[in-house]
């Protein structure tokens, strides 16, 4: 008998060779309208799970609510039943002005500033995604003409801490494109695990913008951010038609 994992709930004989990391469990049910053949999996905890094709490639889209914990756990148990390439689709806000709501950050590497990651291996560890997903990524959005920006973003573990402006304003200053709290810890587990991993991010809130006011826009479904998402969802999935081809 398969093994069923103990949190997304999933065993090797329900698995597809590519996964969809979104963070929301309602996401899954607008990755499901660009699938064909879809079948409802698992549903436990933030661990939502869904199976099905996309231009006959198998692919699974399995959310993993908030923080790098829980998306380490997805990590860690689907790559236990043979997944082996994951791209994050998230949301972020972004660091640098000029950069607009609904348009995606292909994260290139990310600033552990999360507890996930660190708990795993050494800070000196670099939270990168596979190079080869990476460009899929970058040649599909390209081909989509999605509005798309390539650098590094911050991973952190909360919203609403004191200083979180000023660390903002800080890593704004590197060079930072965008924060969001899951693509670090996605990185690392999946470069121990021998996964190939990216993440791509749908800006949500603008630089120097109010927090609280753009994420009730983006809840209330505004257009620019939706259409943001439909862009990551669509850039992910032909980056996994990309990979498919390049190994078969």
């Amino acid at each position: 008998m398969a093994e069923i994992m103990p949190h997304i709930r999933l065993s090797d004989s329900q698995a597809a060779p590519y996964a969809l990391l979104p963070g929301d469990p309602a996401r899954l049910d607008r990755i499901a309208s660009h699938l064909t053949n879809v079948e409802q999996l698992a549903y436990n905890r933030e661990y939502r799970s869904i199976k099905g094709f996309y231009h006959g490639v198998p692919v699974m889209a399995v959310s993993t609510g908030i923080g790098g914990a829980s998306a380490a756990i997805a990590v860690e148990e689907l790559s236990r039943i043979g997944v082996r390439g994951m791209i994050r689709i998230g949301s972020c806000g972004a660091l640098k002005k000029g950069i607009r709501l609904g348009d995606l950050i292909l994260v290139n590497g990310a600033v552990r500033d999360d507890g996930a990651s660190s708990s795993y291996v050494d800070s000196k560890y670099p939270a990168i995604p596979d190079t080869g997903l990476l460009i899929a990524c970058m040649e599909s959005a390209k081909a989509l003409g999605a509005t798309a920006h390539v650098g590094i973003a911050r991973s952190h573990d909360s919203f609403y801490i004191d200083e979180e402006e000023k660390i903002c304003a800080y890593w704004s200053g590197k060079g930072v494109l965008g924060s969001d709290m899951e693509t670090a810890a996605v990185f690392v587990t999946g470069g121990l695990r021998g996964v190939k991993t990216a993440s791509i991010l749908n800006t949500v809130v603008e630089f120097e913008e109010e927090l609280t006011e753009q994420i009730n826009s983006y809840t209330d479904g505004e257009s620019a951010m939706m259409r943001g998402e439909q862009m990551e969802i669509l850039t992910a999935l032909e980056a996994f038609v990309r990979m498919d081809q390049s190994e078969s």
